[in-house]
């Protein structure tokens, strides 16, 4: 199957016992016309989202991946994802895509069209961007206000901040304002002075040889890599710990990185235009390790 390829999904709820999957995807032309005029996804942005890698034919974190959605289902209101279905359509998507290189699974769960019967839900895949060069030389970072204090989420949970949501305007402006200022990306922090996370990326900062990552609160998705990388680290006895950073910790560190997906671990090289302390070393290991994962 040639890239892209698209797979619209028709979403069920119910108990995956009771479902049969053999009508509920449909394979159509990437460059065809798919959504009504009226859906939301397009006019609002009203829908959530994952997008997972596939490396060498094996789909990545696709069980946080599922997790994730159905948590950010529930804190938008949205029909709770059946795994099973999703578990089912990311296989059938594989089985059907190249089994070499590097690819981008991308699936969406929206509302659908304004007082429509149900949700709009598929699946894209595309072939992701060559990251090696920034994987190997890493990215210059500059800190932007999100504002918001630290525990607003928490105060305001309308703002629908712990879910990977369409709407994702600020964290492309914010990337372009990353470009405006000389960078290649963007660490969001608190008014108050505590670290976040980048508009794409988990942030992992080593502290006299711990690795932390800002504390998964309602404010910060808890990133899929991010946790395979600790999990990793866990098991090479190497302490791990979960909790707020400061601006000052982040500019002090050992050794820092912005962790996706797609992109996995990029180092960060400057801060705000002042030169941070990197580990390539450790960069490589987590990158062969992230690329040599056969599980899911």
């Amino acid at each position: 199957m040639s890239l892209p390829f698209t797979l619209l999904i028709d979403p069920v709820s119910v108990d995956s016992e009771r479902i049969s999957f053999d009508d509920t995807f449909h394979e159509m032309d990437s460059a065809a016309p798919a959504l009504r005029v009226g859906e939301l996804s397009a006019q609002r942005g009203d829908g959530i989202f994952e997008t997972l890698s596939v490396v060498n034919g094996h789909p990545q974190e696709v069980e946080p991946h599922i997790a994730r959605l159905r948590d950010s289902a529930e804190i938008c209101d949205l029909p709770v994802p059946n795994p099973a279905q999703w578990r089912a359509a990311i296989a059938y998507a594989v089985a059907r895509l190249p089994q070499q290189g590097e690819l981008a699974l991308k699936f969406v769960l929206s509302r659908g069209v304004e007082s429509g019967p149900a949700p709009t839900a598929w699946l894209h895949a595309t072939r992701a961007a060559d990251f090696g060069a920034v994987r190997a030389t890493g990215v210059r970072v500059v800190t932007l206000d999100r504002g918001y204090p630290r525990g607003v989420a928490e105060r305001a949970p309308w703002l629908l901040m712990g879910a990977k949501t369409l709407s994702y305007a600020i964290n492309m402006a914010a990337l372009r304002e990353a470009t405006r200022r000389g960078a290649d990306d963007t660490i969001f922090v608190t008014t108050d002075g505590y670290v976040m996370e980048g508009p794409t990326s988990s942030v992992i900062v080593r502290i006299d040889g711990v690795y932390v990552t800002p504390a998964p609160n309602g404010a910060i998705l808890h990133g899929t890599t991010q946790q395979s990388l600790f999990e990793y680290l866990r098991a090479q006895g190497v302490p791990v710990e979960y909790r707020d950073v400061t601006l000052s910790e982040l500019r002090e560190a050992d050794a820092s990185w912005l962790v996706s997906s797609v992109r996995l671990a990029v180092s960060v090289t400057t801060l705000d235009g002042a030169p941070m302390r990197t580990d390539f070393a450790v960069s490589n290991e987590f990158n062969s390790y992230l690329l040599g994962r056969t599980d899911n």
